[in-house]
């Protein structure tokens, strides 16, 4: 078992949302996955594009701003649309980001480097309702991403 966290060294650390890990979301260069979720709860276009290019904890700290008022409305923004944070849409923006990601070569490497390993994510939370990634929507798409990356 591998527990994800930019606390942790090799794969761990690598496979954690806050290290730098360029690539192209819809036309939008991110420096980093943080930086493309903590974007998603800003609604207006400039702060998102704004936001995507922050890394690790700084990328944290800027979503915080946000965290009352998505968390209130449970709307959650992309491009100029709104996500319901509970809804199958939101859940095909997730599909997409990490699709992304996954053209990153040193992100994918990583993810290959776990093995069959389960990945889990013992610091995230398992409530929707208070974060934009629950630990099971994060370790699930990196384990459904490895999959296909072997086929």
């Amino acid at each position: 078992m591998i527990d994800i966290s930019s606390r942790q060294t090799g794969p761990a650390a690598e496979l954690s949302n806050f290290p730098m890990r360029i690539f192209t979301f819809d036309g939008l260069v991110c420096q980093s996955m943080e930086g493309l979720l903590q974007a998603f709860k800003f609604p207006h276009k400039l702060d998102q594009k704004r936001v995507c290019v922050l890394v690790g904890k700084i990328a944290k700290k800027v979503g915080r701003q946000k965290n009352l008022e998505w968390q209130s409305t449970q709307t959650l923004w992309w491009n100029g649309v709104a996500y319901e944070r509970e809804g199958e849409e939101y859940q095909q923006l997730l599909d997409r980001a990490f699709n992304a990601l996954a053209n990153n070569i040193h992100w994918r490497t990583a993810l290959l480097a776990t093995g069959d390993e389960a990945l889990i994510h013992s610091i995230g939370c398992a409530d929707p309702k208070k974060t934009v990634l629950t630990e099971e929507e994060f370790c699930s798409r990196l384990m459904n991403i490895r999959a296909r990356l072997r086929c």
